[in-house]
Parts: structure tokens; sequence; C-alpha cells
């Protein structure tokens, strides 16, 4: 039987995480001034979204023509 390509290692862990770790929450929530590193209780943090952005491509001018 093969194995699903989702379970694959190696490049499959390079990949966009919507989910962050609590040592990466600590991180960006600290760097925004929302978490004292000395008074802050690193459990029940709140949700950090971490959403990729990706800008839409530019067609080229040739392929709107040829399509038509």
């Amino acid at each position: 039987m093969s194995m699903d390509t989702s379970l694959k290692s190696g490049a499959g862990m390079g990949r966009h995480r919507n989910v962050l770790t609590r040592a990466e929450r600590v991180a960006f929530l600290a760097g925004k001034g929302e978490f004292s590193m000395q008074d802050g209780d690193p459990v029940g943090l709140r949700k950090v979204g971490n959403r990729k952005i990706v800008a839409a491509k530019k067609k080229k001018k040739g392929e709107g023509e040829e399509a038509a």
C-alpha cells in the first residue's frame, strides 16, 4: 500500500502553518507589547492569526486576446 502524500516528511515541514506554537505566540505578543515576559502567564494565551498573503499574478497582455 502506498503512503498518503500528507504523511511524507521533508519538504512538507517547510510549508506555511496557520497555527503557531506557544513559544511563537509569546514572542509575537511580546513584540506587540501585549504580553509581559516577567508577569505574564503563557498558559491560556489568546489566538494569534498567522495568515499568508499572496499577491495575485498579473495576466500577460496576449493571454486575454487569445481566449476571446
